[in-house]
């Protein structure tokens, strides 16, 4: 896989998210404690997504890369964010997986709400 496909996954992600009426807040929020892919707002959550994208083929599943040392990292950006917000924000840390064929065209994306939990709030 490339990173072109990573980036299209994000791409497909973020299509995904606003055809089901989320409002893409940022993507690839960066800082020096970590990145989050896509911060995106629906029903007055924010939520904090990571996108995994593999392509046909590859075995183990998207999900299972956002280990305890990536959920950290992806923790600490979205502290960094929420200091520039309102405080009291609803948020959630999901993961969506998507699925590419062989020539980089989308088969299957997989939406995983609240795929970790984060005592973000009592961070800042």
């Amino acid at each position: 896989m490339s990173a072109f496909s990573g980036a299209l996954g994000e791409v497909y992600a973020a299509r995904y998210l606003r055809e089901r009426g989320y409002r893409i807040v940022c993507a690839n929020y960066r800082t020096r404690m970590g990145e989050i892919d896509i911060t995106a707002e629906k029903d007055g959550v924010t939520a904090f997504i990571e996108v995994k994208t593999r392509s046909e083929g590859m075995i183990a599943l998207p999900a299972e890369s956002v280990d305890t040392r990536k959920q950290k990292r992806i923790a600490l950006a979205a502290a960094q964010y929420l200091r520039t917000e309102p405080p009291g924000l609803r948020t959630r840390f999901d993961v969506i997986e998507v699925y590419l064929d062989r020539d980089d065209a989308l088969l299957d994306i997989r939406h995983i709400p609240n795929a970790f939990d984060s005592k973000i709030n009592s961070t800042i």
